[in-house]
């Protein structure tokens, strides 16, 4: 994925350093409070790293407005570069707790490939022969360490704020703030969606997808991050506005592709089961659009088997033959075709710099036209 190599491993640095100090203190209250930094260094070891790639571009798209700066030049930034990478580091500690919250309210066994972390406590109970209930012991140690991980997201934000004029720390403080409760928000209507679907009639249904996507994903994973870094770099209203602009239509994007890769995703590839937006009832513009099309009869098979647990591979292969056939996919691929078009449209003119626009460019290419 484009954008400034260097980030990520500044990124990554940040990380291990916050990580190391958490766990030096976690292990003067006891040594057995070093499993949360383990696991929690582990389950931030993987992601693609994109949320802090678009606070990033966010924040060079404003402070490198004057063409002759080069945006990946440390030494041109290095005032407000701390910052950055500290807010950046802080947006991935933030995604790693809601993952994990996320990963329990949706039973999840997966997480890029390895065990969810309420799996991984699970098996760390299961395999050191205590007593009690496995399962139960692995949702409540992972539900602490994603708090755990939402608090510290916060103190490595605010740390990163310290060196900045108090004008840019209030606006970054106030984005930071509203994207944390959009992301709960949209979780919540997400999971309210999944089990009142049945009240509602396909025009309802459609848009009630659609405000999840809003709010779960396309503001928190693409939109909020570019507002973030524009903040940190004291963005005018007018570069905020063509970045959310730009954002907005581009999360949308980013989600549509992730809600064909829940149904239609390698599992080498996307870390996660195949069709595993079908066994969680997922109720996606995906699954949303395929129920407008289907007869009534295939209907009725459809909506019995979407959100079992326990479908076969011949049940999520008869599920996604349905979807495919209704043309949910096709649809949903101009959708996010559409919402690319847009999203590259609002940075032609923008008042950004333009090797920022051009890295954003990439950027929305590669954060839509993937296969996981």
């Amino acid at each position: 994925m484009p954008g400034s190599p260097r980030l990520v491993d500044l990124v990554h640095d940040c990380l291990v350093g916050f990580l190391d100090e958490q766990d030096s203190a976690l292990r003067r209250v006891s040594p057995e409070l070093a499993e949360l930094t383990t696991a929690a260094r582990e389950f931030l070891a993987g992601g693609k790293r994109l949320r802090a790639r678009f606070c990033y571009w966010g924040w060079a798209a404003v402070a490198m407005r004057t063409d002759s700066l080069d945006p990946t030049d440390e030494s041109a930034v290095h005032d407000r570069l701390d910052a950055v990478v500290a807010a950046a580091a802080a947006l991935e500690l933030f995604h790693a707790a809601a993952l994990a919250h996320d990963d329990i309210m949706d039973n999840s066994d997966l997480r890029r490939g390895k065990p969810s972390l309420h799996r991984r406590f699970e098996a760390f109970h299961t395999e050191s022969g205590w007593s009690g209930d496995a399962a139960g012991y692995g949702r409540a140690a992972a539900l602490l360490l994603g708090d755990l991980l939402l608090g510290w997201s916060d103190d490595l934000f605010e740390r990163g704020l310290t060196a900045l004029p108090a004008s840019a720390a209030a606006a970054a403080r106030a984005e930071f703030a509203t994207m944390r409760s959009e992301v709960t928000l949209g979780q919540y209507l997400d999971m309210l969606d999944e089990v009142s679907w049945r009240d509602h009639d396909d025009l309802e249904s459609l848009e009630r997808a659609h405000r999840v996507v809003v709010y779960k994903s396309a503001k928190y994973s693409v939109e909020a991050p570019l507002a973030l870094g524009a903040a940190l770099a004291e963005g005018s209203l007018a570069q905020v506005s063509a970045l959310r602009d730009f954002g907005l239509p581009l999360g949308v994007a980013f989600q549509l592709r992730d809600d064909i890769l829940g149904v239609f995703g390698d599992e080498a590839k996307t870390g996660k089961p195949a069709g595993d937006d079908l066994r969680e009832g997922k109720r996606t513009m995906l699954i949303a659009l395929t129920r407008k099309q289907l007869p009534s009869s295939t209907l009725r098979i459809f909506d019995e088997l979407v959100g079992d647990p326990d479908l076969d591979p011949d049940q999520i292969a008869m599920l996604q033959t349905a979807v495919r056939d209704s043309g949910a996919v096709d649809h949903v691929e101009r959708m996010i075709a559409r919402e690319v078009g847009d999203a590259l449209a609002a940075l032609d003119d923008a008042p950004l710099a333009r090797g920022a626009r051009d890295e954003l460019r990439q950027l929305a290419v590669a954060a839509t036209d993937r296969v996981s």
